[in-house]
């Protein structure tokens, strides 16, 4: 996840591969990128949570659970020490378009409450929309209505007509998956997992070299 400029680090746990592993991985990730149109990868998450801190009805983790640890702390509180220098506008706005310049890429890595994460490869100037589509195509239950949210603190992310580097995500980010909850029940589907197709399960095993 981007947090004032910081960039989590995946956390995750796969088996090693074998040589003929390495071969179908290959395989099978290049298969998804041709249906896709995008790099995709999808790996188990270390769950993060304490017994205590129990799933919503609808998948979602309490707001503890994201609390930020005394590490986090620091290295956002080291991230802001640059932004006690005030700068001009126009200093501002060159360090804004030599950034642009060298932007390409940027990675996404959906959470799901099932402990799955979904990593794609985005174009910087792709609006968000480009990430609900993909999200469209993968999950079980397209038609259920579903949205996602960066935390701390949760922020449910509206507006999809942003591009990735705008809207803070570059070079990567972190976003949670959920579907919504009608209110007073469960009524309007199925909100529990699997979240993925199965054939995007089957790439969870695989850990490209």
């Amino acid at each position: 996840m981007v947090v004032d400029g910081c960039y989590f680090p995946r956390t995750s746990k796969r088996r090693r591969l074998t040589d003929m592993d390495t071969e179908i991985a290959k395989a099978k990730l290049a298969a998804m990128q041709e249906r896709f149109g995008r790099e995709i990868h999808v790996f188990e998450t270390l769950a993060l949570a304490s017994s205590s801190n129990a799933p919503l009805s609808n998948g979602e983790e309490t707001d503890d659970f994201y609390d930020l640890t005394a590490e986090d702390y620091y290295r956002l509180l080291a991230s802001k020490k640059e932004d006690k220098f005030l700068k001009t506008r126009k200093i501002l706005e060159a360090e804004e378009a030599a950034r642009m310049s060298r932007t390409t890429k940027t990675v996404i890595r959906v959470r799901f409450p099932d402990n799955l994460t979904l990593e794609a490869t985005f174009h910087s100037s792709e609006t968000l929309q480009s990430l609900v589509d993909l999200l469209t195509k993968v999950i079980t239950q397209p038609k259920q209505l579903f949205y996602i949210y960066t935390t701390p603190p949760k922020k449910v992310i509206n507006d999809l007509s942003q591009n990735f580097y705008n809207a803070g995500f570059y070079p990567g980010a972190i976003v949670y998956f959920a579907y919504h909850v009608p209110k007073g029940g469960s009524t309007g589907g199925d909100h529990s997992g699997p979240y993925l197709q199965e054939e995007l399960l089957s790439l969870k095993q695989f850990e490209p070299k």
